[in-house]
């Protein structure tokens, strides 16, 4: 027979459709949300926890030596590389021009900021949406920890302590840990949830699976609205259990949704490069204010709804010659294997 994790690899050995566009939906409410648009609240209070949730998909059933060096290839690999990239182009030119340039940053804090990764502007200004490589392998760690307890019992007493330390921590101060180590401990709750629970919604029908979505929709704006805004960066999580039931509402609500209609192919193209669209999608945007700036004379960046969201698309439309050069010659800085 087959042991737990011959099982999930062969799930996985065939990429799901429904999980990769999961994956691309979520990574467009990321490009999306930086953009500012009238959902801001809405998409922040669930789209992290959305993003660590799928994660969990993907973690083994049971440990196996290797497994933390395979995932740190898979994470942290590609988030050094690119964050030594960034930070070049930040320092040779970004750094120079914009808000940037406003805020006459430190280069020795932000060269610092490559290794704390945790550390707003002043430390990241090259690229801020990169925190959250190193936040999902400290998640990956705690929750390979927490597996080897083999009391179920146990292991769900202290899952829920760390979090809670994790929700206390900001209380004391406004000084993440390096590598997001205490946004870590609230993430493994959703992370472990994910890992709990994927094989009941691969196999759910879809009528279940309508149902859910309907009913986890409702909650999940429900929850928003009691809320105020949340910021899993800046450890903001407003009311700690309407945060928890807001993450876990509205992440099932996309999670159901592409497992019942797994029919967007374009997202599940994006899907597979959602780690290289988390690394270049400010500079992409920087790009379409310089082409707005010097071919149409534009100066105010305070677009309108409509162009906040065309926009995110064109963000990732631009890096789509990038995912296929990548893929196909340096397909590390993507997280190791070559994805189409």
């Amino acid at each position: 027979m087959l042991d737990q994790n011959e099982n999930r690899s062969l799930q996985f050995k065939h990429r799901l459709p429904w999980v990769d566009q999961v994956k691309g939906f979520t990574i467009f409410l990321v490009v999306y949300g930086h953009n500012f648009p009238f959902i801001e609240k809405y998409i922040y209070s669930f789209h992290m926890p959305l993003f660590i949730m799928v994660a969990g998909f993907f973690h083994p059933q049971i440990a196996r030596p290797g497994d933390i060096s395979k995932r740190f290839r898979n994470i942290m690999i590609p988030y050094f590389l690119w964050s030594a990239m960034l930070f070049l182009f930040w320092y040779v030119l970004g750094r120079k021009y914009g808000d940037s340039a406003a805020w006459d940053l430190s280069p020795i804090k932000n060269l610092i900021g490559i290794f704390y990764s945790q550390g707003d502007r002043f430390y990241m200004d090259w690229g801020i949406p990169m925190w959250f490589l190193p936040a999902l392998f400290v998640t990956y760690l705690l929750w390979h920890v927490l597996l080897k307890i083999q009391n179920e019992i146990v292991s769900g007493i202290v899952l829920f302590a760390v979090m809670v330390i994790g929700f206390i921590y900001p209380y004391f101060t406004d000084i993440n840990l390096p590598w997001s180590t205490n946004i870590a401990m609230v993430a493994v709750f959703f992370y472990a949830f994910g890992h709990r629970i994927f094989a009941q919604i691969n196999n759910m029908n879809r009528r279940s699976l309508i149902i859910g979505l309907v009913a986890a929709g409702l909650l999940s704006v429900l929850l928003c609205f009691l809320n105020s805004k949340v910021d899993m960066y800046r450890a903001i999580y407003g009311n700690e259990l309407y945060f928890i039931l807001g993450g876990l509402t509205g992440s099932l609500f996309v999670i159901f949704f592409f497992r019942a209609f797994p029919i967007f192919g374009f997202l599940g193209f994006i899907g597979k490069f959602s780690l290289m669209i988390l690394a270049l999608q400010l500079l992409a945007m920087t790009f379409i204010k310089l082409v707005l700036l010097t071919v149409f004379g534009q100066t105010d960046f305070n677009f309108s709804e409509w162009e906040r969201f065309l926009y995110a698309i064109l963000q990732i439309i631009l890096m789509i010659p990038a995912f296929l050069l990548v893929n196909k010659y340096v397909p590390i800085l993507n997280g190791g294997a070559k994805k189409i």
